[in-house]
């Protein structure tokens, strides 16, 4: 080790020795501290505009035409958590949404996933709780197949590629009809989270309208 040269400076050393030629690598931690520090700012997506939000109390008329409409209703079970998935369009520039419940409140949050969209139609995703979210993402990792769902994981890398539009929270979607609307920040993936989870004993019934505009 006197052979070599410690790099002079403020901060600490590392060193690394081969276990099979037994050469010693000497680095600066400041130095590799703030290149990793900088790969990761780099990686880390925009900030995304607060969406606009609005209510209103034709829930009776609201409730009648989804019904009618062959997505347009469904079950959110005890303890669930449903995921829309709705990619950017071409032809439109923002996406809009309005939903009701019957007789209880359900969470719900606006998440955004930068990533290549190669296919516009919207999808449903269900998860019984978020223990089960983890699970499947870290096998989703390993098999190296597409990620399922958002603020699921404990992996930086795949957390960077989404951002916050909304958090989630309960609304008093059985009272006002929930509506609101986002400026594309660019090509992605939306994903509407309406969560049940906290429920142990009530399924939620669920209508709601997904569209763009231009």
């Amino acid at each position: 080790l006197t052979n070599y040269h410690v790099p002079q400076g403020v901060g600490d050393i590392v060193m690394i020795q081969s276990d099979h030629t037994g050469a010693v690598d000497i680095l600066s931690a400041d130095l590799e501290t703030a290149d990793l520090l900088g790969e990761q700012r780099k990686a880390q997506p925009p900030p995304l505009a607060a969406p606009t939000m609005w209510t209103t109390e034709k829930m009776k008329e609201f409730k009648a035409k989804m019904g009618k409409e062959k997505n347009g209703r469904m079950v959110v079970k005890r303890g669930e958590v449903v995921t829309v998935r709705v990619p950017t369009h071409p032809d439109g520039k923002c996406i809009c949404w309005e939903f009701a419940t019957d007789d209880y409140d359900i969470g719900f949050g606006v998440y955004f996933d930068w990533t290549t969209v190669t296919s516009t139609a919207i999808t449903v995703h269900v998860s019984e709780s978020s223990d089960e979210e983890d699970e499947d993402e870290d096998e989703e990792i390993e098999g190296l197949s597409p990620v399922g769902d958002v603020e699921r994981g404990s992996k930086s890398y795949l957390r960077n590629r989404y951002g916050e539009v909304m958090p989630v929270y309960r609304r008093n979607s059985h009272r006002e009809v929930q509506a609101g609307s986002h400026e594309y920040p660019g090509e992605g993936i939306y994903l509407l989270k309406f969560d049940n989870s906290y429920s142990l004993l009530r399924n939620k019934t669920l209508f709601f309208h997904v569209y763009y505009t231009s």
